[in-house]
């Protein structure tokens, strides 16, 4: 006996407003109407190209299993152009439609291809770097607490914890320690997105621009795990916080599980309203503090025995690594740069890197007790640029005052142990963000033009040496 098609859709619709809730069902599949039934070929009709796509993508195969599970049994499946506005309720009028504007059922594909698909837009763009695994991170005291919650976290240990908190300095390991557990989760087969919250910043203020926020939150859902690096950033919009703490809500709600890194603990973070920390804290909360001489040096062996694998006839001795160890002021990411710059010029001059080779290759001749101060770079950075110190605290965003405030705000970051809120305030009671927006600046130009690259390093190397200053 042939099904009665338009009450099967509206059993259908019932059925699916009860397992999406009334938000989701209101947003794609209550606009959608049935077309035709021909010899049990449905064709499901949407207003937009986008509603159709959409359907098609994400909700076609479950309107199947909901024809299935009211004992109807359809040929194929069609979403289509509606050729007329759907009706408002039931959706049970038949149209005849042009079968060149529909999108065909196929069966669901693999997990692997369908990450795949997602991973090429949208949200899911973020490319996971293989090597930085939980294997390949050097763990000592100061992050050992850190490692292993995160590996336990990732291996499904900690079942009754939604959400980890990871917390520390720029260049302590957090991003490394949330790509390890991207990997481990995704090893497990389960759908991980991977955000900074920069990014899940923008794509919010996107939707919300085009009034499509309910397709934002149905793409980010999708994930059986996010993660989130860098949430400070997300601290600057108040609509971006609210949508934030509501994701987290629903992921635990789901019972699916949040890592999430930032550079402070989460009563620390600046802009975010008490629920939100209240929410954040309430999850598994760990710091990672800056590792000790023995954790730095066996981090920089770790980049030798790596660097010599690929390039055999690049050695760095032992005292030249201890000495790149006792940099007591850098953090393990700058340590790295320090490492990096001496095997790469070892590799290009073909010359053995001796201690002094070292110290005149980046500056190094400092001894370990020399302290550089934020009075020190402003003056010798105005000296460099004939300016006068002043001219660092005051309001100016000419391009001869602001260029060289980036550069000392920069060499602060990179020479001292000062916070990034502390450089601030000695750089007139900036904020935070303008010194990491300079930060990030002058690395860029240092990447693309090698003669500023050379004025940082002579400034580097000046303040770094003892009695010039």
């Amino acid at each position: 006996m042939r099904p009665d098609w338009p009450n099967a859709w509206v059993a259908v619709r019932e059925r699916m407003r009860r397992e999406l809730g009334d938000a989701v069902f209101e947003a794609w599949i209550g606009p959608l109407s049935l077309e035709s039934a021909e010899h049990d070929d449905l064709k499901i009709g949407a207003a937009k190209p986008f509603v159709r796509n959409w359907v098609a993508n994400h909700y076609i195969a479950r309107i199947e299993r909901a024809f299935r599970a009211e004992g109807a049994e359809p040929a194929s499946i069609s979403i289509v152009i509606s050729a007329a506005p759907s009706p408002v309720v039931g959706g049970g009028v038949m149209r005849e439609v042009s079968s060149s504007a529909s999108i065909s059922y196929l069966p669901p594909p693999a997990r692997g291809a369908e990450i795949a698909e997602d991973s090429a837009k949208g949200l899911w763009t973020r490319m996971l770097h293989p090597q930085q695994t939980f294997d390949s991170f050097i763990p000592g005291r100061a992050n050992e607490f850190g490692h292993g919650a995160a590996r336990a976290f990732a291996e499904g240990q900690q079942s009754d914890i939604p959400l980890l908190f990871i917390h520390g300095g720029f260049g302590f390991g957090k991003t490394h320690l949330l790509n390890a557990a991207a990997l481990e989760f995704r090893k497990r087969g389960r759908r991980t997105l991977f955000l900074r919250a920069e990014d899940f910043m923008r794509h919010f203020l996107g939707a919300l621009y085009r009034k499509d926020t309910l397709a934002f939150k149905e793409e980010l859902r999708t994930a059986e795990v996010l993660i989130i690096d860098d949430l400070q950033h997300i601290c600057r919009s108040t609509a971006t916080a609210s949508e934030f703490l509501y994701t987290v809500n629903a992921f635990a709600d789901l019972r699916r599980r949040v890592v999430i890194a930032a550079d402070r603990a989460p009563q620390a973070l600046e802009g975010l309203g008490a629920d939100v920390k209240s929410r954040l804290a309430g999850g598994l909360c760990i710091a990672l503090d800056k590792p000790d001489r023995d954790t730095r040096l066996s981090i920089l062996k770790a980049r030798a025995a790596e660097f010599t694998r690929h390039k055999p006839e690049v050695v760095l001795p032992e005292t030249v690594l201890e000495r790149i160890a006792d940099l007591e002021d850098a953090s393990p990411r700058e340590m790295i740069g320090v490492f990096t710059k001496l095997a790469t010029y070892a590799d290009l001059t073909k010359k053995p890197v001796t201690l002094e080779t070292a110290e005149e290759a980046v500056g190094l001749r400092a001894g370990p007790g020399i302290k550089t101060s934020i009075e020190d770079i402003q003056r010798k950075t105005a000296e460099f640029y004939k300016l006068d110190v002043k001219d660092f605290h005051s309001p100016q965003r000419a391009r001869r005052v602001a260029r060289p405030r980036q550069v000392a705000m920069y060499l602060s970051r990179k020479l001292t142990t000062r916070s990034l809120p502390e450089i601030g305030r000695r750089f007139g009671g900036r904020d935070h963000t303008t010194v990491l927006h300079a930060c990030r600046r002058i690395e860029a130009l240092i990447d693309e033009d090698p003669l500023f690259r050379q004025e940082v390093d002579f400034l580097s190397q000046m303040l770094q040496r003892k009695g010039e200053l």
